[in-house]
């Protein structure tokens, strides 16, 4: 029987793993995913770290070295940990994104969420982050907040590789390809090389429709008839495959464009959308209809771990990405006719996400000041 995530290749899309903790390298299980389930890269955050330190003794041994060092704060360890699983992961990836032309094998570290407001902060630290990987196949992860867009054009421009995150709306999405396509033209303009600048735009799909169904709860309480109750019923769970949907039309757009042909003809490769947060939160949904219902070419696809072994057991591979792109639009234009903007969505869960992302990151500086108590005896 074929591997549904091997299945995805078929179509264009690369298959990322959306977890990174130091417990799937030892084992071999990441080594694994590649050779059997064509994995073609993985991401990580601080969310993911602050459970991994906090729940398993998969870092014991190195931590009991690292909080020895006084000169070493919480961050910094943090940073040392990090950076040893990003290097084992890239060096393991290495073959992947040799066979694919520097297309595929990426693993990515996210700078401080705290700086996500602070586009100077930002740089500082994704060149420090890129300087301690030091790996070709690795990407910065920084947020796509408007404050970080100089950094991430600059950040592109020096030939650090990018992968955008926390990018919720067709605007902001734009917003980062242009800085994208500008830092291209900024490196062509004093005769750097294009070739081998790679970058994602990591777009969220399945917290959309967590928020925009609450929403739709919320006008079917307050319908002043059936009429309008039944509208709001039928766009549950498709406000976010549709906002998908139509941002890679917004991508084809903008691949299709002069000036991006101009920056292509020098070596520059398309910075490609990455459907992020594609589990299902949802238990009514079928769960893996986010990964599903966005199959298409120059893509790729992060699955969490549950959704990864979902996906492998009884996924269903078609070229859905560009199906129904007019029924896309009607949802959309649906949405804004009950009185639910999709632009007030999108902003609410980009600052929602930047909170979300910032919480885990000071709780796992906690946990780490908490093993050093812990250790130099204290804590009463």
């Amino acid at each position: 029987m074929a591997n549904p995530l091997r299945e995805l290749e078929r179509y264009g899309q690369s298959v990322w793993y959306d977890s990174l903790r130091r417990g799937i390298l030892a084992s071999g299980a990441l080594g694994r995913f590649v050779v059997e389930d064509g994995l073609k890269g993985l991401t990580t955050n601080p969310a993911i770290y602050e459970k991994a330190i906090g729940e398993t003794r998969d870092y014991d041994a190195e931590l009991a070295t690292l909080l020895g060092r006084p000169e070493l704060d919480a961050k910094a360890i943090y940073e040392q940990l990090a950076v040893h699983d990003l290097q084992a992961a890239a060096d393991l990836l290495r073959p992947v994104h040799d066979a694919t032309g520097g297309r595929d094998g990426f693993v990515s570290l996210e700078v401080s969420p705290l700086a996500a407001r602070d586009a100077a902060a930002t740089l500082a630290e994704a060149r420090r982050l890129w300087g301690a990987l030091a790996r070709r196949n690795v990407m910065i992860k920084v947020p796509g907040t408007p404050e970080a867009l100089p950094a991430i054009r600059r950040l592109l421009a020096e030939g650090v590789n990018v992968n955008v995150t926390l990018l919720f709306s067709r605007r902001a999405w734009a917003a980062v390809a242009e800085q994208h396509l500008a830092a291209l033209e900024d490196r062509a303009a004093r005769g750097a090389p294009l070739a081998g600048v790679a970058s994602v735009a990591s777009f969220f799909v399945s917290r959309i429709d967590t928020l925009a169904d609450a929403l739709l709860d919320e006008r079917c309480a307050t319908a002043e008839s059936e009429d309008v109750r039944g509208r709001a019923e039928a766009l549950k769970g498709r406000v976010a495959i549709a906002n998908a949907k139509l941002a890679y039309q917004d991508w084809r757009a903008l691949v299709a464009g002069e000036r991006w042909r101009r920056v292509a003809a020098l070596g520059a490769t398309p910075q490609r959308l990455l459907w992020a947060s594609t589990s299902t939160k949802n238990p009514r949904y079928r769960d893996v209809v986010y990964v599903e219902s966005l199959v298409g070419p120059e893509t790729v696809d992060t699955m969490p771990p549950a959704t990864f072994d979902a996906f492998r057991d009884h996924g269903r591979v078609r070229p859905t990405l560009e199906q129904d792109v007019e029924g896309a639009r009607r949802t959309l234009a649906e949405l804004d006719a009950l009185g639910i903007s999709i632009d007030a969505i999108t902003d609410r869960l980009l600052e929602e996400g930047v909170r979300l992302f910032s919480e885990p990151f000071g709780k796992l500086l906690a946990t780490i000041e908490d093993r050093r108590a812990a250790e130099h005896g204290l804590h009463p």
